[in-house]
């Protein structure tokens, strides 16, 4: 039982990994579309390039939206226009009168007259609204429908209502009888400002008539027999063939996904999945062994690929239409600034293939997101710049719509029938793109991860911990500006991340302050405390400043990929100075006393490193250096480093090592120039 659970423990990150990796799997195999797959590709316009095809079962044949489009728009124009009556109105223009009554009717009138005059206008607002007020706009109908009260639907008389246009008309023809001229046009007036509709167009009712008579619709067009011809071989995929395969294909999808073959079709979901993220996983394993190994790194892997499927099925469900307003292009973009171009545009890849299954005309969309993302893995450098950002987003977008485009002129035969607003879908994507920069903050965030923006904020040496090591170890700070100027162009050099190693450079040696009058570079005076010490205890104060440097970053909360310089600066290296001095006394000792813990470099930024920090620190001991010397001594340092198989694990070749030596032969020579001695 004790074996068993110290196996357990030992195997949790293997555990882990097939936990994750199952859960990717049933997530994105539940994202995908409940519906089997049409296993032949066409398109509009082009040949048909596989065996003559006939119907292998009767279906019906679908209309084509453009059929369907035009019959809805016919019945909107033959849908009845409903009317309500609004019973608010008449208080509404009873108490317009009373306001404006006095405006028209002037005091000299008598009392008795007034009030009559007064009374005879509120029984003419009865009478217009027991009729019905309302706004014509109806030429040819002799009757209109109102809804009641209870949504019962009343026929009414056009000539029976009162129109909104004629009122003077209607206020004249009222009152001629029993009052004078005078009077009538002063009620006429007054009428044509207050009087309002009550009988006004029902929008929603109508609407609601219209929907319930596009159910009606009748949405296929006849049928296909078993057997009938659909398409020869050879022939051009366009008219009533591209009609009847769009047809077969809705008809195969619904068929196949059934409750007898529901299952089946999972499975092959799911093995074609899981087929995908074993490759990822295997080219982890095989080529990035440092993300393979750090549990949190594969995550934010499978994250980001179960995210964007996620995003994508549920854009598609919405509206297909606006599937290429997913921004794609973050998922190359995100994984460059955390690990590198290659395991960014792997990744891109397996997923855009995923979503191949997801989105319609899959073929078009695959090779516009896979350009897309070779694009974003070519342009996208340097991402703490701002700028850079914004010119590799144009350049993508532009990459985008140039490419569809060219689809579209080979579909269509012209771009007269282009339709920008595709376009300006992508100009959408562009946009959203943008979004990595705050994107990558929150992902360093949760996943405790470092990015090259990150790496900018850390490599400021006003931080608290640069002005500490500049305070108590002010060689070991000039030393680690030194490294890192020197690191940072042997990087550019041979197209490593120049921002890592710089970063790596600055707090390679920060365990240094712990002790730092036991360096050569803080000693201040001519006293040395090793020549009080004995060899053994020398070489483990300086073995130390690496185990103390790894406790201050996590102090500090420096990222791993910052605490891995601290780590490998030295390797496995001896602490020679003082591995010379022992053998020298002749006392037996344990040479893994004098050598640093290790780990060796594991990629070509610490590989750099170590070089870098090696050259810097011996060349203080250089005198009346000359190019040749210097040449001799770089080389003989980096051999020394080889010999000790220090780069075994690094994925920095021979030929990267040899510029990396030319070009800090350079810098050092620049460095130690030669002046001319000026006259005192």
């Amino acid at each position: 039982m004790k074996n068993f659970w110290h196996k357990l423990y030992s195997s949790q990150s293997t555990i882990y990994k097939v936990v994750l990796y199952v859960t990717a799997v049933a997530f994105i195999v539940y994202f995908f579309p409940k519906g089997g797959k049409f296993k032949y590709e066409f398109q509009k316009g082009k040949p048909w390039q596989y065996e003559t095809l006939y119907a292998p079962f009767e279906f019906a044949l679908k209309k084509s939206p453009a059929q369907l489009q035009e019959e809805e728009a016919r019945l909107a124009t033959e849908v009845e226009t409903y009317y309500k009556r609004d019973v608010s109105v008449i208080n509404q223009v009873t108490e317009a009168y009373q306001k404006r009554f006095s405006h028209y009717f002037v005091d000299s009138i008598p009392k008795d007259s007034l009030d009559r005059l007064y009374l005879q206008g509120l029984d003419f607002i009865a009478f217009l609204y027991n009729k019905g007020v309302w706004l014509n706009d109806i030429q040819s109908n002799d009757r209109i429908s109102v809804i009641g009260s209870n949504n019962e639907v009343v026929d009414f008389p056009i000539d029976s209502l009162v129109n909104l246009h004629t009122i003077e008309v209607t206020t004249n023809q009222y009152f001629s009888e029993f009052l004078d001229d005078s009077y009538k046009k002063a009620y006429a007036e007054l009428f044509f400002e207050i009087t309002l509709p009550n009988i006004t167009k029902d929008q929603a009712f109508t609407q609601k008539a219209l929907e319930e008579r596009k159910k009606s619709i009748v949405l296929t067009r006849g049928f296909v027999e078993r057997g009938q011809l659909i398409i020869a071989k050879g022939e051009v995929v366009e008219g009533n063939r591209l009609a009847m395969l769009d047809s077969l294909q809705e008809e195969f999808e619904s068929v196949v996904w059934n409750a007898n073959n529901y299952y089946w079709v999972l499975a092959g979901y799911t093995l074609l999945v899981a087929l995908a993220l074993f490759m990822l996983l295997l080219y982890l394993h095989k080529y990035r062994s440092f993300i393979y190994q750090n549990n949190t790194k594969v995550t934010l892997v499978f994250f980001n690929i179960v995210f964007m499927v996620f995003l994508t099925t549920l854009v598609v469900q919405y509206n297909a239409d606006y599937v290429f307003v997913v921004p794609l292009c973050l998922l190359p973009l995100i994984l460059k600034a955390f690990f590198d171009a290659r395991t960014g545009l792997f990744t891109h890849v397996l997923t855009i293939l995923l979503l191949g299954f997801v989105v319609p005309n899959s073929f078009q969309f695959i090779f516009l997101q896979i350009i897309a993302g070779i694009v974003t893995i070519l342009t996208v450098s340097e991402l703490y710049k701002r700028v850079n950002l914004f010119i590799s987003v144009g350049q993508i977008t532009a990459v985008y719509i140039v490419s569809f485009v060219a689809f579209h002129i080979v579909y269509e035969g012209t771009v007269s029938t282009l339709d920008y607003y595709v376009l300006g879908l992508f100009i959408l994507n562009g946009l959203a793109t943008l979004f990595a920069q705050p994107l990558i903050y929150i992902y360093e965030k949760v996943f405790g991860l470092v990015s090259d923006v990150s790496l900018l904020e850390l490599s400021d040496t006003n931080s608290k911990i640069m002005k500490e090591l500049a305070e108590k170890a002010p060689g070991t700070f000039h030393h680690s500006l030194q490294v890192a100027n020197l690191a940072e162009a042997a990087a550019n050099e041979i197209g490593a991340n120049a921002m890592l190693v710089r970063v790596g450079a600055l707090y390679h040696d920060i365990g240094k302050m712990e002790n730092p009058m036991y360096f050569t570079e803080n000693q201040k005076t001519s006293v040395n405390p090793h020549d009080e010490m004995d060899a053994y205890n020398s070489a483990q104060l300086i073995i130390k400043h690496v185990i103390d440097g790894i406790e201050l970053a996590r102090k500090y909360k420096l990222p791993d990929r910052i605490i891995d310089f601290i780590r490998t600066h030295h390797g496995t290296t001896y602490v020679y100075y003082f591995y010379k001095k022992q053998l020298e006394s002749g006392d037996d000792f344990s040479e893994e006393d004098f050598r640093y813990p290790g780990p060796i470099p594991f990629s070509k930024e610490t590989a750099i490193l170590m070089i870098a920090d090696s050259v810097e620190a011996a060349s203080k001991s250089l005198k009346n250096p000359t190019y040749g010397m210097i040449e001799e001594f770089v080389e003989r340092i980096v051999a020394k480093q080889i010999d000790e198989h220090q780069f075994e694990n690094a994925d920095i070749t021979f030929r990267e090592i040899q510029s990396v030596k030319k070009i800090l032969v350079q810098k050092l020579t620049n460095i130690y120039h030669l002046r001319v001695e000026y006259p005192e």
